[in-house]
């Protein structure tokens, strides 16, 4: 896998990181499909992380003193950001970290101080507080070919810009962001910590990257309820992302609109295509086109099919045009039955596009029962790596409440989030943490996400790997009930442990060290190898 091969060569020849002392960093939130970390504390908070985006290559450190108290760490970094496709050789280092360039004075690296220029250079090296002049340079830079190294954290900056979102507007995350990587408000924890051969993962770092309570106040602004009564069939939605969470959901949690963060953009996603035509949800429609606009009032593009869509959107007195798939939009609207633009669509949001996308996608797996709908169908293929899917079950027409928001919190709702409630049993399963009763009521559902989510085989994804080491830590951790007509299940925790230790098993790295916690008494049978075996058999 391409990513063990580049943490090995960036975490070459290094046996511990010493974080002890006064810096404090941030806790780097990691999404997508190519980033990763390379250092993660007791608490699952990653403290460094490397990425791809486009042709070139990131890594960013939690906080700027370490790039001199990690002079190994650092020279491995360069070493690797500075691909063999690159035809210069020079290290660019922002003006205030010039004690890096004495340091770096020693090694065969050519070094240059000052400001970013997109001109003879390899890799650019800066702090996260000076790159908001030359963020769009420096993404242009990044994919490329060139190779960046970011340094610093957010959390004393959202101190000092209250009410600011974060992941948007702290300098930084205006570039490393489009790689899957943002630096929060949340303070890491540190300490000295041993580098583990592998990619580090954690049940610890499964967890929400935002409070969602700011965004779901703007988005339901002045909507009283979700009108979708109709012959409409939607399909279910999951929201399983760090940064992706539901807005619309039936009583029993099932979502049929969701929102997201994705790079510097943001995605709207609803179930059905008809619901972007409907005037019963014109108020929450143009809330959301305003929401992924981002108050940049540009041009908003939406394929000529979508012609109610296109009529309400116009309401809000942003420039609607019928077209196809345009870099130049600030936002697109789209179906979810046309993947062939999937590359492009993905980079447009990351750099900072917005993107309204409806469709189901229980009809596609009506029509391909043999494929997988979370791997194969064309919606799953653009929303996956934004932390959302379309599943194939269905959600009849009805009129659904408006999820009451929470004064804090994770999520900042009541409302189920499958991240949220994946740890919390964890903590109960591991820790013995106690469940609340609605937490308990929401259980069966989860056993079905969770068997969703592990279809994907989304190795490459830290969030992916993270809920299978969860799942791997519970199943070894309470083993799985030997069930049998004698011994009944006997709980939700049961049966949960159940369902999930089958599941994991098919895709864990290795299924032959689970297999002892999901059957006690394993048969000592003899095995013969290198054996050939007649079969026949009549059909007739």
């Amino acid at each position: 896998m391409e990513q063990e091969l580049d943490y090995c060569v960036l975490m070459n020849g290094i046996d511990d990181l010493d974080f002890q002392g006064v810096a404090v960093p941030s806790d780097l939130v990691l999404i997508g499909s190519h980033a990763f970390p390379l250092s993660m504390n007791p608490r699952g908070q990653v403290l460094m992380a490397a990425s791809r985006y486009g042709q070139g290559r990131i890594v960013v450190l939690g906080h700027e003193t370490y790039l001199t108290s990690f002079p190994n760490l650092v020279k491995n970094a360069l070493t690797w950001l500075m691909t063999s496709e690159s035809e210069n050789t020079t290290v660019g280092i922002q003006k205030s970290l010039r004690s890096l360039a004495v340091n770096l004075s020693s090694c065969s690296m050519k070094t240059e101080v000052g400001d970013f220029k997109n001109d003879g250079l390899a890799v650019y090296v800066t702090d996260a507080y000076s790159v908001d002049s030359s963020a769009k340079e420096l993404v242009a830079f990044l994919k490329s070919g060139g190779g960046l190294l970011i340094a610093g954290q957010a959390w004393s900056w959202a101190q000092t810009h209250p009410g600011e979102n974060t992941l948007l507007c702290f300098p930084g995350n205006k570039v490393c962001s489009v790689a899957g990587i943002y630096f929060s408000e949340r303070p890491g924890e540190v300490g000295k910590l041993t580098v583990p051969r592998q990619i580090p993962s954690s049940w610890l770092a499964v967890s929400i990257g935002k409070d969602f309570k700011d965004d779901l106040k703007f988005l339901l602004e002045g909507v009283s309820e979700f009108d979708v009564q109709g012959e409409a069939v939607a399909s279910e939605l999951m929201a399983h992302g760090p940064l992706a969470f539901p807005i619309a959901l039936t009583p029993c949690g099932r979502p049929f609109i969701a929102g997201a963060y994705y790079g510097q953009g943001r995605v709207i996603v609803v179930s059905h295509e008809d619901y972007l035509g409907r005037d019963s949800l014109s108020s929450f429609l143009i809330n959301a086109l305003r929401w992924l606009d981002e108050g940049h009032d540009g041009v908003i593009g939406i394929v000529p099919q979508l012609k109610d869509a296109h009529r309400i959107l116009s309401k809000s007195g942003l420039n609607c045009q019928f077209t196809g798939f345009r870099e130049d939009l600030s936002i697109f609207v789209c179906t979810s039955y046309d993947d062939s633009q999937c590359h492009q669509i993905l980079e447009f949001v990351a750099e900072g596009g917005g993107l309204m996308i409806g469709g189901h996608a229980w009809y596609w797996a009506q029509c391909n029962p043999h494929r997988s709908v979370m791997m194969d169908c064309p919606g799953n293929r653009i929303l996956n790596k934004m932390g959302l899917s379309l599943i194939e079950n269905t959600i009849d027409g009805g009129l659904y409440e408006v999820q009451q928001i929470t004064g804090g919190g994770d999520s900042g709702t009541h409302a189920y989030h499958f991240l949220e409630l994946m740890r919390r049993f964890a903590c109960h399963v591991i820790q013995g943490h106690d469940l609340t009763r609605l937490e308990e009521e929401c259980l069966q559902k989860l056993r079905n996400d969770c068997a969703n989510y592990l279809r994907m085989q989304a190795y490459d994804s830290v969030s992916y790997t993270s809920i299978v080491a969860l799942i791997t830590d519970m199943v070894k951790e309470a083993g799985v009930p030997q069930v049998c007509h004698t011994c009944p299940v006997q709980s939700n925790k049961d049966k949960m442990l159940l369902h999930v230790g089958s599941e994991v098993y098919k895709v864990c790295k290795d299924p032959d060290a689970l297999l002892p916690f999901i059957i006690n008494d394993i048969p000592n049978l003899p095995t013969v190898s290198n054996a050939r075996i007649r079969l026949s058999a009549n059909t007739s």
